[in-house]
């Protein structure tokens, strides 16, 4: 049963996945125990959203499942274990901008799930504004935590200081106004470069959270 559900992954995770275990293998085998932590610490973290799944009744589509798997081999493993971060100038800013789209996308869903999906409960402007709030909201979050990381242990997760900070948020805005004007077209009945089609999927797969929701 549990092959059968490995297999039933998109590729993209089961390469992910594969990656991972011979990664994983080779370096318990040449001593390199870090990148044996990072690796094995990559595919805990990926198995994250099957525990959310179980604990909260949520189901995720494929695609969002496959996003986050890719997102956390991304940030983890290419960047901790092979130095992405230092070696590609723009790895840092691609991926805030991914997770401030991500958190725009998932800050709609929550409050879309708080009316129960009736999209007519509030101005289709309001609840985008406040997904976009959510998430930029997180991305200055995450940054306090850069600078109490620093400051307390003496670590360089803000590398320049001040500029580093601002161009993260500078990106994470942008993000989360695409993932906030995501969910305005969506309730629109609009399509946005695909983002829309990836709400529908969430709301589909999940109706019992949108019991008012109408066409």
């Amino acid at each position: 049963m549990r092959i059968k559900r490995l297999r039933s992954q998109p590729l993209v995770v089961q390469a992910i996945w594969t990656v991972l275990a011979v990664a994983f293998v080779v370096a318990l085998v040449s001593g390199r125990w870090s990148l044996a932590f990072v690796a094995a610490a990559t595919f805990g973290l990926s198995l994250t959203p099957v525990l959310f799944q179980r604990r909260f009744g949520i189901r995720l589509p494929v695609r969002f499942f496959g996003w986050i798997v890719v997102f956390v081999f991304a940030t983890t493993f290419l960047g901790e274990a092979f130095d992405f971060y230092n070696r590609l100038w723009w790895w840092d800013v691609l991926l805030h901008a991914g997770s401030a789209l991500a958190f725009g996308l998932i800050g709609f869903l929550f409050v879309f799930m708080l009316f129960e999906g009736d999209r007519y409960a509030a101005p289709a402007w309001a609840i985008s504004f406040v997904s976009f709030c959510f998430a930029l909201s997180i991305g200055t979050m995450w940054e306090i935590f850069e600078f109490a990381m620093d400051q307390l242990f003496g670590l360089n997760m803000q590398k320049s200081g001040l500029v580093d900070t601002m161009w993260d948020l500078i990106v994470d805005t942008l993000g989360a106004g695409i993932g906030a004007a995501a969910g305005f077209f969506y309730l629109k009945g609009q399509e946005f470069g695909g983002l829309t089609g990836m709400l529908q999927e969430f709301v589909q797969a999940n109706r019992r959270f949108f019991r008012k929701r109408r066409r």
